[in-house]
């Protein structure tokens, strides 16, 4: 028996606790594993709280990413002491995640962890650090350099947000950090490494259709009146990478950035993103987040905590990564 979080619904009583859970409760799948660390994302407190249409199928074990070592695989890839991790795949929404001591899953969904990589390490990247380095693969392939000029990130202060920032700032980028919470300006200078701050407020109202051409790039976490406001003031040519919803999923703006300006707006998914291709872009994330780095963006909580962190972290309770330990 082990600890997991489980959601439930009966009828229109939602709910999330804590159960002990059988190895032979577990769905099916190839490769079991035993897991050391997961996260809460904000798709993860959407799911654990019910204020979002996250999860599928009910009962759910939420968490869409997880670290640990296999225990048993019937996949030719994977054999008992294998360390992995996992993103995406539609874990913590369709099939049961990574708030828990055990899953069960496809071989075909794991990665094996890097080499000189820890399962805590990967965790305080994990599915927002990996979205934030393809929304940073996306800038370099369009040929964004630092030269340039500013790169905008907003939603500065969360998970994506903060590791895009910091990623930017490690490469060499000027980088403008938007953000409403003006209580994490030292943190944001000091350790994300941000150059400017602007305070979310001059992007989150509707604005002019085409704007002060102010910005290199943009790194989007937000959507909606933001999102819309950032393609209106991008520069011409360039590339905004889309990749979250925090403010809406709206997108209420119009043509005059791409027809008039040439602008790229290119979203960014993590969760069905190609696996031929993950270990590469895990590689770029651990040569520019070394777990030293990631400390004092990252705070570890058990288990136990997951749902209390999931209700903090939606009222802005909670910066960088929130890493939860399973075993």
């Amino acid at each position: 028996m082990f600890k997991s979080l489980l959601i439930n619904k009966i009828e229109s009583r939602y709910t999330a606790q804590f159960s002990e859970i059988a190895e032979s409760d577990l769905p099916e799948g190839d490769v079991t594993v035993n897991i050391d660390f997961s996260s809460i994302n904000y798709k993860d407190a959407l799911a654990i709280t019910g204020r979002g249409p996250i999860v599928r199928h009910f009962p759910m074990v939420p968490g869409i990413d997880f670290a640990g070592t296999v225990s048993s695989s019937s996949h030719p890839d994977y054999q008992a002491g294998d360390k992995v991790l996992l993103t995406g795949w539609g874990v913590g929404e369709k099939h049961w995640g990574g708030l828990s001591g055990k899953a069960r899953v496809k071989g075909e969904w794991l990665t094996r962890l890097p080499a000189g990589a820890s399962s805590k390490h990967v965790m305080a990247i994990g599915t927002a650090g990996f979205t934030a380095m393809l929304c940073v693969d996306a800038l370099l392939n369009h040929g964004v350099k630092p030269e340039d000029g500013t790169v905008l990130v907003t939603g500065a202060s969360g998970g994506v947000g903060s590791i895009a920032a910091m990623i930017l700032s490690s490469i060499g980028y000027h980088v403008t950090a938007s953000t409403g919470r003006s209580e994490e300006a030292t943190w944001l200078y000091q350790t994300v490494g941000v150059n400017d701050i602007i305070n979310r407020a001059e992007l989150s109202s509707p604005g002019k259709p085409l704007q002060k051409e102010r910005w290199a790039a943009v790194i989007d976490t937000v959507g909606s009146h933001t999102l819309c406001n950032a393609c209106a003031g991008v520069r011409y040519g360039s590339i905004v990478a889309a990749c979250g919803m925090a403010q809406g999923m709206e997108l209420m703006g119009n043509v005059a950035p791409f027809i008039l300006r040439g602008i790229t707006l290119k979203g960014i998914d993590s969760v069905m993103f190609a696996k031929e291709k993950r270990a590469s872009i895990w590689q770029q994330a651990l040569q520019h987040l070394p777990e030293t780095r990631l400390e004092s963006l990252t705070t570890v909580y058990p288990l136990s905590e997951a749902i209390n962190v999931a209700e903090k972290l939606l009222s802005g309770g909670i910066r960088g990564r929130a890493v939860i330990q399973c075993s």
